[in-house]
């Protein structure tokens, strides 16, 4: 076989290994493997713990800690979740690939109930298991080996170091904003309505919490949302999606599903 069929046929091949689909169904393209999203996600997190501090106020971490293991108990996928509520004062939260989830202190002053953080942290987690971030990597993976962008993540800042920060979710916490597209928002949006559904939180109460950022942020999204779909067009989403997830939401209470997560 020649030279140039030879590339044709590897490049079909690697096409054809990195289909994928979501948990809705949607065909995904991802050229990064799992494990390696997990290292770099596993790394990312380190270094954030290094460079932002970690609230010492144990009563919001057990809180915090008790929503989030509420809403990763209900995942197919067993692993241990790391949890921390970082000291700032912005509207933000993230889980990242390897089981790994962050709040801002920020967010508990728009985020009110349980119920309200279960939804932030449903969403976020949902970004995570349909692999938003490993879609976004594909691209960098284009141009840098896999090694590189390990290597990158764990080494001195720098403008690839910034990007692969943004692609993984948390590029706001290093002055560069890379979004998640409106279609993984609509996408991480239902993933997020159905866990916190079937780990017994309300789900009306994500309608609630975008009124509260809606009030809180005037015409502008919280930082974590940034440039995603409004405030009412979320809305509008959420509230077509609620006869699907209530019965979910009602078999977790049959169950023995209800979570009593507070800061008490």
């Amino acid at each position: 076989m020649s030279s140039p069929k030879l590339l044709v046929y590897g490049l079909l091949v690697v096409v054809l290994s990195a289909c994928a689909t979501s948990p809705l169904g949607r065909q995904q393209f991802l050229l990064m493997p799992e494990d390696q999203m997990d290292e770099m996600g596993v790394a990312a997190y380190d270094q954030m713990k290094q460079e932002k501090p970690v609230s010492n106020n144990a009563q919001e971490t057990r809180y915090v800690r008790c929503v989030a293991n509420a809403i990763t108990s209900v995942l197919d996928e067993k692993q241990t979740w790391e949890v921390n509520l970082f000291q700032d004062d912005s509207a933000n939260a993230f889980a990242l690939p390897g089981g790994k989830i962050g709040v801002n202190t920020g967010l508990l002053k728009v985020a009110r109930t349980q119920d309200q953080l279960a939804a932030v942290l449903g969403h976020e987690v949902g970004h995570v298991l349909a692999h938003h971030s490993n879609e976004r990597m594909s691209l960098q993976y284009a141009t840098q080996s896999g090694m590189q962008l390990l290597s990158a993540v764990t080494g001195q800042d720098s403008a690839l170091k910034q990007g692969l920060f943004a692609a993984l979710g948390v590029g706001t916490q290093y002055g560069i904003t890379l979004p998640f597209s409106r279609k993984h928002e609509a996408e991480a949006d239902i993933i997020g309505l159905q866990l916190m559904a079937k780990a017994g939180f309300d789900p009306h109460q994500a309608i609630n919490l975008w009124q509260n950022m809606s009030a809180a942020n005037g015409q502008e999204p919280p930082e974590f949302m940034s440039t995603h779909p409004s405030n009412s067009t979320r809305i509008s989403g959420l509230k077509a999606r609620m006869s699907e997830v209530e019965p979910l939401y009602q078999q977790a209470r049959a169950s023995g599903r209800s979570p009593q997560c507070s800061t008490g």
